[in-house]
């Protein structure tokens, strides 16, 4: 027997297909050892060589694993193909006690019957320079975060963490707010003139006064322009014909995976990634059992194998024809900075559409997949191809200009179109047969009063773009950097829009006064490039730790000697002190709220903070209101009113009731009631 140690059990369904007989999988649940969750776990005078320990729920299923190891033929250890994986497998090769010339280590970027074949008859060494960029982020992360939210827990607020890539991104969001609150709107007018040939309309807009480029600033300015050109024909002054084309995008990498997911699927950033790792991990299809559908979802490159390119090519010429096919494959180029690991999300197989999936995927794991499937199949495909028309009139002393743009061939936009803002989309008209030199009549004039406008707030989406093109985190990064922002609430949403709390927005006052030499865009990227090193050239991780520890430590030194505070003063109460008869005073804690006496520390009286409960639903099991609650993620549940007697808990609303064809309870979800099990279609809409 042959055992293949994996990280997530829901590979196991999917990837036991393709292993057959003689082979047993284990699945470590994510990591083994890691620092300790209740000290530093750092030896800061040895190199600060990390203090590793067995994960506290993990020791039956090391014990488990040590057990099948011992029993094995040969051991593959196959966790996720990035640096968290290889670190994950250097953790499971200590534990089993293998030399580092064990050849052990096998990785596929999609789970497939190729991939997993070409897997096994390459066993490797596990690359030390990949673990080692993974525990030098992993150690400066635990520096930065056990020696900075101590401090701004005692200078802010109590339960305060910060974080080196979290406190960035949360510095751009704050950046952003003040950027429009300091924004000051300008006043400008536009004119278009409705001018006619041959009895068809097109509109035309100022643009230039005296051959240079002109916008009206005030009425006063308008109304002068009204006056000169009052009843004057437009003369065709140039007449501009060309022809365009559109390349294809490149396929998905997990930032604009996100970034799309987002704009054009209103899917948030937590809904995409448990999506986006079903696809891959394996789903249920009709027919097939579970099978994984996507590759790894978790790359910043473009690449794609010529494999997958040459069957996406053969997909296109039998669906589509051949006119929609490139002489060429399209090769796309994956930025300097990237890691370039492995390839960009793509489908594993051509032959397996959106459309046979439909009816056994979740809605959003359906969504996310054909917009995975198309993007990649858009790839592939040639360019958009279009005649423009560009249309210069002269009235007077001033110049308008009409655009018209026609479509020739669609191209790949015939299956994918690429999101573009509201305020970039580009206007154009209609626009009838001209020649130079010829006069039209004006049929109207349109001044329209408009005024400049302020940045737009980040969504999660264009924070995502934002960290990618500042090289701030990693694709693994992206999803819990933003979901820590709003889970602690530095961050609220307004609609899509992330809006800085005020908690937020004094955090990064206090870190821009006492680190901004290391919380900061440019320093965060720097470093980044700096784990690159380690893979790249093999530099000593403990090097960078420690250039880092030298200058970071006497910025903790003087930010916790200073005197600066930014607590919100104690709320005076109208609750007599019953010891001492003074005011109690309602403070924040380490555990929330409480009742303080005015006179600390000659009365040291406290009372707890009773906070009312908001009910909502029916516990299923025994009728009891049900409770909301917050977990420790800051993830909204519902509980049981009678716990700990009822253990009654769940993520949606309960609505007491049971389902009519399985019996599970119902759950409401907005105006909806369903049945909560995943295998059932009951439903009750706008109830």
């Amino acid at each position: 027997m042959k055992l293949v140690i994996i990280e997530s059990p829901s590979k196991a369904p999917a990837l036991k297909k393709y292993l057959g007989d003689g082979y047993e999988i284990f699945a470590t649940k994510g990591h083994i050892r890691d620092l300790p969750t209740k000290s530093f776990g750092l030896d800061v005078r040895n190199n600060f060589e990390p203090k590793y320990e067995i994960v506290a729920d993990k020791k039956e299923l090391i014990s488990q694993l040590k057990n099948k190891a011992a029993k094995a033929d040969y051991v593959y250890i196959a966790t996720d193909p990035d640096r968290e994986g290889e670190a994950i497998s250097w953790h499971v090769a200590n534990v089993l006690d293998y030399p580092k010339d064990k050849k052990c280590r096998i990785q596929f970027n999609e789970i497939s019957k190729k991939a997993v074949t070409k897997a096994l008859q390459e066993p490797r060494e596990i690359d030390e320079r990949l673990v080692d960029a993974q525990q030098a982020r992993r150690v400066l992360d635990r520096v930065v975060g056990y020696k900075l939210s101590p401090i701004i827990c005692k200078k802010i607020a109590p339960k305060l963490s910060a974080g080196r890539v979290q406190s960035v991104a949360l510095k751009l969001v704050v950046d952003r707010e003040k950027e429009i609150e300091a924004f000051v709107p300008e006043e400008y007018w536009t004119v278009t003139a409705t001018l006619e040939k041959d009895k068809t309309p097109f509109k035309t807009s100022l643009t230039t006064k005296n051959k240079k480029k002109y916008q009206p600033k005030n009425k006063e300015e308008v109304d002068k322009l009204l006056e000169e050109i009052k009843g004057q024909e437009f003369k065709v002054s140039e007449l501009k014909k060309s022809s365009t084309k559109q390349h294809a995008p490149a396929p998905f990498t997990t930032s604009t995976m996100q970034q799309d997911a987002g704009n054009k699927l209103g899917m948030s950033l937590s809904r995409t990634s448990a999506a986006a790792q079903a696809l891959y991990e394996g789903v249920e299809v009709k027919g097939e059992g579970k099978i994984a559908l996507v590759t790894y979802i978790r790359t910043d490159s473009v690449r794609v194998s010529t494999d997958a390119q040459n069957s996406c090519r053969e997909y296109i010429s039998k669906v589509y024809g051949d006119k929609f096919l490139p002489a060429k494959p399209n090769i796309y180029h994956t930025k300097a900075n990237a890691q370039d690991a492995h390839e960009a999300i793509r489908p594993i197989s051509m032959d397996i559409t959106p459309e046979m999936v439909k009816e056994t995927l979740t809605s959003d794991n359906y969504r996310l997949y054909k917009l995975i499937y198309e993007r990649f199949l858009a790839s592939q495909m040639a360019e958009a191809e279009f005649n423009n028309v560009s249309v210069g009139t002269t009235v007077g002393n001033y110049g308008f200009r009409a655009t018209g743009k026609t479509m020739t061939f669609a191209g790949f936009t015939i299956v994918y179109k690429e999101f573009v803002e509201e305020d970039k989309k580009e206007s154009s008209s209609k626009i009838p047969l001209l020649e130079e030199g010829e006069s039209l009549p004006c049929k109207e004039l349109k001044p329209e009063q408009k005024f400049t406008k302020p940045p737009v707030r980040f969504t999660e989406a264009s924070l995502v773009k934002a960290m990618e093109e500042k090289e701030i985190g990693r694709p693994a990064t992206y999803t819990p950097t933003i979901n820590i922002l709003t889970s602690r609430k530095y961050v609220e949403k307004d609609g899509k829009s992330l809006v800085p709390t005020k908690l937020g927005r004094n955090i990064v006052e206090y870190l821009e006064k006492f680190f901004s030499s290391v919380i900061n865009v440019k320093f965060t990227a720097h470093m980044e490039q700096r784990l690159d090193d380690i893979v790249e050239t093999g530099e000593d991780w403990h090097n960078i730790v420690n250039n880092f520890w030298d200058g970071f430590k006497g910025l903790l030194e003087k930010a916790d000697a200073s005197s600066v505070t930014m607590k919100e003063p104690p709320v005076v109460t109208d609750i007599i002190c019953e010891k001492c008869g003074g005011k109690m005073l309602l403070r924040d804690g380490r555990y929330g709220k409480f009742l303080g006496c005015e006179n600390f520390p000659k009365c040291r009286n406290i009372k707890a903070v009773e906070e009312e409960k908001k009910l909502v639903g029916k516990c299923p099991e025994c009728g009891s209101p049900m409770v909301v609650r917050k977990s420790k993620r800051g993830k909204t549940y519902y509980s049981c009113n009678r716990y700990p007697d009822c253990n009654f808990m769940s993520w949606d609303i309960p609505t007491g009731d049971k389902c009519p064809k399985c019996q599970s309870y119902l759950i409401k979800k907005g105006k909806n009631i369903k049945c909560s099990s995943s295998t059932c279609d009951y439903k009750e809409e706008n109830v």
